[in-house]
């Protein structure tokens, strides 16, 4: 789903759009596409969205998750259940020895992190009192 947003964030960017607003199109808006999946399906979400946003989910969902999409999750749901993740993964943590993972999750948090996305994000929560009020992560306690 991450990689879902951020394509979505850099290819709205590319082709001119503010980053403030392909930010919201891309990442802040999703919460409310998933809690309306939460509280009832996926036909509940349809319901309650415009019916632009509805058909653009019906045509363009299928040109991007693909059979070659499935094939993929596939060979990677493969790999989990051979283990050949899991030892990846340790293999990985082994090589830092503290407890915060090793040189691929510590790389991919530093490219996350550096992403235009957080940047603007950040920037534009900030203006977002509310969103301060109940904290799922807070970095200072947890």
């Amino acid at each position: 789903m991450t990689a879902l947003i951020k394509a979505g964030y850099e290819t709205l960017v590319e082709a001119g759009y503010s980053p403030e607003m392909a930010y919201f199109e891309c990442l802040h808006e999703t919460k409310l596409i998933v809690d309306l999946i939460h509280e009832g399906g996926i036909a509940n979400m349809h319901y309650s969205i415009s019916n632009t946003a509805e058909y653009g989910d019906y045509i363009s969902g299928p040109e991007i998750i693909t059979n070659d999409t499935k094939e993929a999750m596939k060979g990677i749901l493969n790999r989990i259940q051979t283990g050949e993740f899991a030892d990846n993964f340790l293999n990985d943590c082994r090589q830092s020895n503290d407890g915060t993972g090793g040189p691929i999750m510590k790389e991919m948090r530093k490219n996350t992190a550096s992403h235009s996305i957080e940047e603007v994000g950040a920037e534009l929560r900030s203006k977002m009192k509310f969103l301060n009020s109940e904290r799922l992560v807070n970095k200072d306690k947890n």
